[in-house]
């Protein structure tokens, strides 16, 4: 029997869902109840019922779980971007070392997965809960006038924040209510690197005073649909970028005018401001990012550094966000790949070639490959940049040019990367790994589900899962990502 639509009930919550919802149950059905935490007891309202499941809306925290923490922001309900805000880190943590595991043994069918599960590395210099919170300003105070205290935050160097008006015609800049393109407005996220919060005050100011309408999404009018900001977290290089429906910047002063040059005076003696750029985007589509940009002040690109390398970065590269992460990430993925100087090693969806350049510091020969031409523009701009010589990239897709390169012109490979979307890998790269039979395969994965799907392939084959290593590369949200090792079980 379901539950009545729009009622009311108690529950007590047991479990953590996929995404970070709560789950408990009524009359034996499992109901899953977003901002809600394993031991709250609360009142929700049923808001749909699926008939073998249900979802409910959190009316009322009755008794809170020992977990629950008071989240930061005020906006952590609405938004979609901190799903789990409410839980204490050190039980987010805890919750993603378990939903790697849980996906291991469910979808790949290793039984053992315990023994083969490093520690999962959080946001501190020894991966425990003790959050460093290195780009809080020491004088940063929570809007309760609380020195800044709540744990993995400022940590992402990338923003894109969506503009428009409310239903009272006021400018809003913030970011999207979960699930919906509405927009929340918001002066300061606590996710993001704290300049932006002073980025974020300039630019609605300027679009006020000079009269610069924000995009309608809804009938495809306005100027300015998005602004997206990036940091270098080592350099303190700053990019700022405006999204633009149209062709250039303008406002209105009893007629249309150019406001680039005023943009760039409220902008310009910010401290690490390096790049102001347009990116024109006038299609209707929901993709944040035009294929055209146009620098307005400064340089085309920032710069930062993962470890020892250095990379340009444009608006338009892949460059992970959380910085401090990734050079724990990509060092572990170094480890796995045990290399001695020898080897000859493919990295798969490559990007702009972070870990490919990473692996060839250690390595004698690396191949990259990447769909987007772009991104392997800039790949071969950063191994020049950083006098890298033995890295060779490839443009297209790694189901296609992997079986060609090993096909027709006999590549083989010691060790192989693969750093594939949440979709994870095509089952021909898969295929195509299994006859090129590497001695290591070095899995880094966005998604347990289809890491796991994945690895039981390539489990059921040839290799062994050696060792794995999860990673909180996004506090407060239910992503988790994770470095595997699969050696062939020959050697």
């Amino acid at each position: 029997m379901g539950l009545e639509k729009n009622k009311e009930y108690e529950i007590t919550i047991e479990d953590i869902g996929n995404d970070g919802e709560g789950i408990g149950h009524i009359n034996g059905m499992a109901v899953f109840v977003k901002d809600a935490v394993p031991g709250d007891v609360a009142k929700i309202k049923i808001i749909k019922d699926k008939k073998k499941y249900a979802y409910g809306r959190l009316i009322e925290i009755i008794t809170p779980s020992e977990d629950r923490v008071t989240p930061i922001c005020p906006h952590a309900r609405r938004c979609g971007g901190c799903s789990i805000m409410q839980l204490s880190y050190e039980k987010q943590l805890e919750w993603k070392q378990l939903k790697v595991a849980n996906c291991m043994k469910r979808i790949g069918g290793i039984d053992y997965v315990e023994d083969l599960m490093e520690p999962i590395v959080g946001m501190s210099s020894n991966g425990s809960a003790e959050c460093l919170n290195e780009n809080v300003d020491d004088n940063e105070y929570d809007s309760n006038h609380n020195k800044m205290t709540f744990p993995a935050i400022r940590y992402r160097n990338k923003a894109q924040f969506p503009v428009g008006r409310d239903k009272d015609g006021n400018i809003v800049i913030g970011f999207y209510a979960g699930r919906t393109h509405t927009i929340i407005d918001t002066d300061v996220c606590y996710l993001q690197h704290l300049i932006n919060d002073e980025i974020i005050k300039r630019i609605r100011h300027f679009l006020e005073i000079n009269n610069v309408e924000p995009y309608d999404e809804e009938h495809h009018k306005g100027l300015v649909r998005h602004i997206l900001t990036r940091v270098g977290k080592h350099t303190g290089e700053i990019m700022v970028c405006v999204i633009i429906n149209g062709n250039e910047l303008v406002g209105y002063n009893g007629k249309y005018m150019n406001v680039e040059q005023e943009l760039i005076s409220c902008m310009k003696d910010i401290p690490g401001m390096t790049s102001i750029v347009l990116n024109i985007n006038t299609e209707k589509t929901n993709r944040i990012l035009g294929d055209k940009c146009k620098t307005i002040w400064g340089s085309d690109t920032i710069t930062d550094y993962i470890g020892d390398v250095k990379y340009q970065i444009g608006p338009l590269s892949f460059y992970q966000v959380n910085p401090v992460q990734t050079e724990k990430l990509y060092g572990k993925a170094l480890e796995y790949a045990g290399l001695n100087g020898n080897e000859t090693v493919w990295d798969l969806y490559c990007g702009i070639g972070t870990i490919s350049l990473f692996l060839a510091q250690k390595a004698k020969q690396v191949m990259g490959v990447e769909i987007i031409p772009e991104a392997i523009d800039d790949a071969r701009k950063n191994a020049k940049l950083n006098g890298i010589d033995n890295v060779e990239f490839f443009v297209g897709k790694a189901e296609e040019v992997l079986p060609r390169e090993y096909e027709k012109n006999g590549t083989y490979a010691d060790v192989i990367v693969v750093d594939p979307p949440r979709k994870g890998c095509d089952i021909v790269t898969i295929e195509t790994m299994l006859k090129m039979s590497p001695k290591k395969i070095v899995y880094v994965s966005c998604d347990p589900a289809t890491l796991a799907r994945d690895v039981k392939i390539l489990t059921e084959k040839d290799y062994m899962v050696r060792k794995m290593c999860a990673f909180d590369q996004f506090s407060h949200s239910g992503h988790v990502e994770c470095v595997t090792l699969l050696q062939r079980k020959n050697t």
